[in-house]
C-alpha cells in the first residue's frame, strides 16, 4: 500500500517492508524511476534480513510531489536548475522524520546514490551506513558513453505502449550484458510506471538537478560512517570510472565491482550485494559500541 508523508514542503509517497523494530534502511532510486522499479522480491529479501525497508518517489516522479509550474528546464552547462540533489537529499530527511527515524542505513542506486551521498554529507548524523551503486561523485566522473547518452535522451513516448517499447530499447544499451535481460520484467515495470504518473519534464528537471550540482568529492572526503561502493564493470550510463572516484573519495569505503554488471541490479548478484550491505551495518554496529 502506498503511503504519503509531507516532507521538506512537499508530499512523499512511499511504501514499506518488514517491521519497525527492525533496522530502518531507505532505499532511494535513480533518474526518472519511481518506487516500483526496486523490486518487491529485493526488498522482501531485505526485510528477511531484519530490515525496515521503505522506498519512496523522490519528487518529480511517481505519486510525489511534481513542480511542473518549473516547466522543462535548460540542460546548457551553467544553466540554473529548479532545485539540487541537496534538495532532493532535504526530501529524504524529511521523510525520515516523518516516520521517526533519528537515522538510518541510506541505500541509493544511480541518482539515487548521488542524493544518498548529498544526505551524508548534508546529514552526517542521519546517516549509520551509506551504500552508493552504479553512481558518481560528479558529472564529469564516469560520464555516459555516446550510446547510453543518445538512450538516455531519446523522444519522450506519446502513449502507454511506445513507452514500454522506449524502456525496453533503453535497458537493452544500459543493462547488463553478462546477465539476460529480463524483457518481460522490464515491460511491466514500464507499463506500472506509466498508469501511476508519466512525467518526462519531471525526469528532465531531476537530471538538470545533478547537472547543475557539481562535485561532492570534497564532502564525501569529511564522511566517517562506513561506505560500501559498488559499481558494473560493463556500465555505461554511468561508468566504472564514477564508482572507483565515489570509494576513493570516501575515507575506508569498500569498492565492489562485478564483471558483466551494466547500469541495472541483476538478479544473481543480489546476495553478494546483500552480504555487503549486512556486513557494512556490523561494521557500524562495532563502531557506535566503540
Amino acid at each position: 500500500m502506498t503511503l504519503k508523508a509531507h516532507a521538506n514542503g512537499i508530499e512523499i509517497a512511499y511504501d514499506t517492508f518488514g517491521t519497525p523494530r527492525d533496522r530502518p534502511l531507505l532505499l532511494i532510486m535513480g533518474l526518472g524511476s519511481q518506487l516500483v522499479h526496486w523490486d518487491d522480491e529485493f526488498c522482501e529479501l531485505l526485510a528477511g534480513r531484519g530490515h525496515h525497508v521503505v522506498r519512496y518517489d523522490n519528487r518529480d516522479v511517481g505519486l510525489s510531489t511534481h513542480f511542473s509550474e518549473a516547466g522543462v528546464p535548460d540542460l546548457t552547462p551553467g544553466a540554473a536548475a529548479p532545485y539540487l540533489l541537496s534538495d532532493m537529499a532535504d526530501d529524504a530527511a524529511g521523510l525520515m522524520d516523518a516516520l521517526g527515524w533519528p537515522a538510518a542505513h541510506v541505500l541509493g542506486v544511480s541518482m539515487g546514490g548521488m542524493i544518498a551521498q548529498a544526505l551524508a554529507i548534508a546529514h552526517p548524523g542521519r546517516v549509520l551506513t551509506l551504500t552508493s551503486i552504479m553512481s558518481t561523485p560528479s558529472p564529469d566522473a564516469g560520464p555516459p558513453t555516446p550510446e547510453a547518452t543518445a538512450a538516455l535522451f531519446s523522444a519522450p513516448a506519446p502513449d502507454r505502449q511506445a513507452a514500454i517499447e522506449r524502456a525496453l530499447e533503453v535497458w537493452t544499451v544500459i543493462g547488463s550484458p553478462g546477465y539476460e535481460l529480463d524483457r518481460e520484467r522490464i515491460a511491466k515495470l514500464a507499463g506500472l510506471a506509466y498508469d501511476r504518473d508519466y512525467d518526462p519534464a519531471g525526469t528532465t528537471r531531476q537530471l538538470a538537478a545533478i547537472l547543475a550540482s557539481g562535485d561532492r568529492t570534497e564532502g564525501l572526503g569529511r564522511l566517517r560512517m562506513p561506505a560500501l561502493v559498488v559499481h558494473g564493470e560493463a556500465d555505461v550510463l554511468v561508468q566504472v570510472s564514477g564508482g572507483r572516484a565515489t570509494a576513493a573519495a570516501i575515507p575506508g569505503a569498500r569498492l565492489m565491482t562485478f564483471p558483466g554488471m551494466g547500469h541495472d541490479l541483476p538478479r544473481p548478484l543480489w546476495e553478494q550485494i546483500m552480504d555487503a550491505v549486512t556486513d557494512l551495518q556490523e561494521r557500524s554496529s562495532v563502531a557506535a559500541a566503540d
